[in-house]
This record gives structure tokens, C-alpha cells and sequence, in this order.
């Protein structure tokens, strides 16, 4: 299976000195803020766990914007686009679920303007690379941009967290696999796709900030990101956006206080995320078993919009 070095070396050169837009698109990301009252996250447990969209969230309070967009999170826990599962999955007790079975009713649930849907983690299912699972990822991805650019949203595809293989030694580094993922996906640039890319950046700074400290890691169980984790990966999502002076502060509260915002405002921020989280993930339906249902919908709105009023004041500068 043929890799593609070369071809990252230049779209990461492109994205340097062009900006992050989509080859061929002369729209610049932040112009989709715009025009996407609501944006929906899809993804797995890393996702579902949700810091990251907190922290992007916490981003959006600082932009002028004639509206804050809403955001809701529907990522769930384990899912795959690839419709794989490894044999014994959870002990044995349910197969890893696909997101394909759920997704048509997230989109009439939602109805989103903008979708950023992050998978490859477990779509590999920890395995070697293999021509099969390629394929299954690629068309899994392949449906999920078809399918939600028919409900007539925009499509964005970020590319897989790194997988730390000095935290889960393997045979073989599965952090590679998924780096031939994400080559795929930077190489689909060439046909038009907005693409947000984690994955290079994320590895990239885990080997550098092992240089001075073997330890560092981004998540203590290879797969799952810490706080500092959670904040890089929205720290891809906002340079994405064209911020780069957010971008490159070292937590989100240090973003909120420099834009005279006060920190307060994340816990309040999560709470709302979560709120949201369960009733849209309970009102679109799943087969992942020990997920929580949520409020209904109506009532998770209203929720979310007293948390608003609450972190409102928070936002004004003195």
C-alpha cells in the first residue's frame, strides 16, 4: 500500500503559506462561522468526552460574529466509520458501533450547517494496516461526506489524533497506520475537501516535547487525550479558523483572560456541551449500550440557554 511523504511535506508547506482553505476555494474557514448557525461534532469516545468542542467553544465567545453559533456534540463512545470490530470488543459484550446505522437520524436531529466529523482512532480497529480496513475507512468516510452535504451542510474532515505507541507498545506502530489515514485525507485537498489536520501537528509535538521530557505524553492511555490534549486538538480547529495568536497560547484560560474573557466561563461552557451532548445523541438513537440518556430536546435547550445567560455576563470587558 503506497504511502504518501512526499505529498504531506507539501500540503503542510501549502497550509503555511496559503492559509488553511480548501485547494480551489477562495472562501477563507472563518467565513463559514458566518454563515453555520448551528455546527454539529461527530466522533468517538474522544469526541463524546468533549473538551476540545468546550475549548472551541470557549473560542468563539472571543470572535465577532452577528450570532454565536450553536454547537452540538454527537460524538459516541467506541464508533466507527469503518463498520469494524475487533473480536472481543469490550469483553465481548457489544461490537463497536457504526456510525452509518445512526447518521441520517443525527442529521434530521440536528440539522446543521457545518459538520466536523473526527474518526480513524478506532477505525483501524489497533491492527497493522491492511488494505481491507483502508478501504472500509475510506468509503466509510466517503458516505458521511455524501450524506451530510445532501442535508445541506458544509463537510469537514479532521484527521486522526495521533496514537502514542510509547504508551501501547505494539509490534508495529499503530500511530503510523493512522498516519496513512490521514495522508488520504490531506491528499482529498486535490478534489475540494476542507480538511483540519491533527494528526501531523499533534505527532510532530509529541516528539518534540519528548526531547526534553521522555514522559510527555498527550494521552496517559495511548488513545485518549489529557486536558493539554483536548486543548491542542482545538487548537487546530482555531488556526484552522485563521487565528493564529489564539492558536498559540498554552491553555484556554490563558486565551479567555488575554481576550478579556473570564475563565469562569468554561465550566459553565462544559455544562452546556453536556446538557446538549445527551439529549442529541439520546434523541437520534444508538446501539452503543452504557450512554446515558439525556434530557428531551425542547428541555435541553432551554437548559442551554440559561447556562448562555449565565456565561453572557462573563464575556463583557469592563
Amino acid at each position: 500500500m503506497k504511502r504518501f511523504p512526499f505529498l504531506r511535506t507539501i500540503l503542510i508547506v501549502a497550509v503555511c503559506c496559503f492559509g488553511p482553505q480548501a485547494v480551489g476555494d477562495d472562501s477563507k474557514p472563518i467565513e463559514l462561522l458566518r454563515g453555520s448557525p448551528r455546527i454539529v461534532m461527530l466522533g468517538d469516545s474522544i469526541t463524546f468526552g468533549g473538551q476540545y468542542i468546550v475549548d472551541f467553544e470557549a473560542w468563539l465567545l472571543t470572535q465577532t460574529l452577528d450570532g454565536t453559533p450553536t454547537v452540538i456534540n454527537v460524538g459516541l463512545p467506541s464508533e466507527t466509520v469503518s463498520g469494524l470490530s475487533e473480536e472481543g470488543h469490550a469483553g465481548g459484550a457489544f461490537p463497536r458501533p457504526e456510525l452509518a446505522e445512526r447518521l441520517v437520524r443525527v442529521l434530521e436531529a440536528t440539522k446543521p450547517d457545518l459538520v466536523f466529523a473526527c474518526y480513524g482512532i478506532n477505525c483501524g480497529i489497533y491492527l497493522p494496516l491492511s488494505d481491507e480496513r483502508f478501504q472500509r475507512y475510506q468509503a466509510g468516510i466517503r458516505h458521511l461526506k455524501q450524506q451530510v452535504e445532501a442535508a445541506g451542510a458544509t463537510f469537514v474532515v479532521v484527521t486522526p489524533p495521533c496514537f502514542d505507541d510509547q504508551r501501547a507498545k505494539k509490534e508495529f506502530s499503530y500511530n503510523a497506520v493512522l498516519g496513512h489515514y490521514a495522508d488520504w485525507l490531506l491528499a482529498q485537498r486535490e478534489d475540494g475537501w476542507q480538511v483540519v489536520d491533527l494528526h501531523g501537528p499533534m505527532t510532530a509535538e509529541l516528539a518534540a516535547r519528548r526531547q526534553t521530557d521522555p514522559d510527555f505524553t498527550f494521552q496517559p492511555d495511548a488513545v485518549h487525550p489529557n486536558a493539554e490534549g483536548h486543548w491542542f486538538m482545538a487548537r487546530q480547529l482555531i488556526r484552522w479558523f485563521g487565528d493564529e495568536k489564539a492558536a498559540s497560547v498554552a491553555s484556554v484560560e490563558q486565551m479567555l483572560a488575554q481576550r478579556g474573557i473570564s475563565p469562569d466561563a468554561v465550566k459553565l461552557l462544559q455544562q452546556r456541551m453536556a446538557v446538549l451532548r445527551d439529549a442529541y445523541v439520546a434523541a437520534a438513537g444508538h446501539k452503543r449500550p452504557g450512554i446515558r440518556a439525556g434530557l428531551p430536546v425542547s428541555e435541553a435547550r432551554q437548559k442551554a440557554a440559561e447556562l448562555t445567560e449565565q456565561i453572557r455576563p462573563l464575556t463583557i470587558q469592563e
